[in-house]
């Protein structure tokens, strides 16, 4: 260090200051990602729990048996309260649904809640607020609504995922979103992997380096970086209107009035393939070019014909970075709301979806419907309801990731 030039030293000085300025811009960037991340759980979190104060229009201890309040009383009393307290119409047509006997105790319990007590929400409290003003929301609701009950809530129940949508707050779910939702993502992930995988082989390792695959290539680049409603647009042109006998099952002779617009799942999921192909194609090319050129030059050597080489050699080496590129855009797939818009997604389906070309609504969907309500209580389901959805998409997610690590050890073997 002794021999070193003056203008080395202060170069050397201006280098580290350089490197030093911009670690702390990257540890800052990280840092501001994390903030807003935990800021976002934060909110979500905020809203799924707290108190709720509701008015019944019969209250829960009236029906209390023998000093037992209703929530402890065993399924033959609850039995009893249904049959003394529903219309001989209505336990009729509820016995015809299942009968008291089939069902659970639970599942009594919630019809009990639904139709004898009919509760109706008067305020909801955001978990903050339940936990640092507890005393003096208990003492407002005393003063100002003393028929009321007050209970600490979380809106992320097994009801909320098990049940159908309603106008009601406290009877409305989940269930036909996530199912439509789960619909929508067979067929998309069923159309656009093997489309996509296909071009990009084609592409790196059969396509000549011409001006007209260059121009292809171009395009493929592009239309990964096009709005989301643009391929609604095209997804309403094309699926739900040039193609609506197939989307509508009409061509099948499966399809019924409901769905002869061809606003169904599988309009929905073609759609949503269009989107993520251009992804799925330019994270295929990259996983294939990663790819040593000396195993394929080794399978050459050893007499394997190109298709061969691809399929033994080049798809098993490359198909971790595949199913990497698959598993960002199905994160993408998943959450997504404007192209499902564009082609008619319904905001209130009373039944569940049944086949490809049923009528559909989604968890994004549900979850944009709630938010534009005016109702607060509705605000705290959408809340429940992105749990569920960050929930389902990492359960895909990690299905995915656990694939893909048994290819990778396939290929360390």
């Amino acid at each position: 260090m002794k021999n070193l030039s003056p203008q080395f030293e202060s170069n050397l000085k201006s280098r580290n200051r350089t490197a030093n300025t911009w670690r702390i811009v990257f540890q800052a960037s990280t840092i501001t990602g994390i903030v807003f991340l935990l800021l976002l759980l934060y909110t979500i979190l905020n809203q799924s729990f707290g108190y709720v104060a509701a008015e019944y229009k019969v209250h829960p201890d009236t029906l209390a048996v023998n000093g037992v309040p209703l929530e402890q009383l065993a399924k033959s009393d609850v039995m009893n309260i249904l049959n003394a307290r529903l219309s001989s119409g209505l336990t009729r047509q509820l016995e015809r649904e299942k009968p008291f006997n089939d069902r659970s105790r639970d599942e009594l319990l919630s019809l009990v809640q639904e139709r004898v007590l009919k509760p109706e929400v008067i305020d909801a409290w955001t978990l903050v607020d339940s936990l640092l003003h507890g005393s003096e929301i208990r003492a407002q609701v005393a003063a100002d609504h003393p028929q009321a009950r007050l209970e600490f809530t979380s809106w992320l129940t097994p009801h909320l995922i098990t049940s159908a949508q309603s106008a009601d707050p406290l009877k409305s779910g989940i269930r036909i979103a996530i199912l439509g939702s789960i619909w929508t993502i067979f067929i998309t992930v069923l159309v656009a992997f093997p489309i996509g995988v296909g071009s990009a082989i084609y592409l790196e390792e059969y396509a000549s380096h011409n001006w007209f695959n260059s121009l292809i290539q171009t395009n493929i680049n592009n239309l990964a970086g096009v709005p989301s409603i643009i391929y609604g647009i095209l997804g309403l042109a094309l699926f739900v209107r040039a193609l609506e006998p197939l989307t509508s099952g009409s061509l099948f002779g499966i399809g019924d009035a409901s769905t002869a617009n061809g606003r169904t799942i599988l309009a929905a999921g073609l759609t949503l393939a269009l989107l993520i192909l251009p992804l799925i194609i330019i994270n295929g090319q990259e996983a294939i070019r990663a790819v040593p050129i000396s195993l394929r030059q080794a399978s050459y050597g050893l007499g394997a014909s190109k298709w061969q080489t691809i399929w033994h050699h080049v798809l098993p080496s490359a198909m971790p970075g595949i199913l990497t590129g698959t598993i960002l855009a199905i994160s993408r797939a998943i959450g997504e709301t404007a192209p499902l818009v564009v082609i008619g997604a319904a905001t209130f389906i009373p039944f569940n979806p049944s086949s490809p070309f049923s009528k559909f609504t989604t968890l994004p969907i549900q979850i944009y419907q709630w938010t534009s309500r005016p109702q607060v209580e509705f605000r705290n389901l959408a809340a429940a309801a992105i749990l569920v959805l960050l929930i389902l998409l990492l359960s895909l997610n990690a299905a995915a990731i656990l694939l893909r690590n048994r290819f990778s050890k396939v290929i360390r073997d």
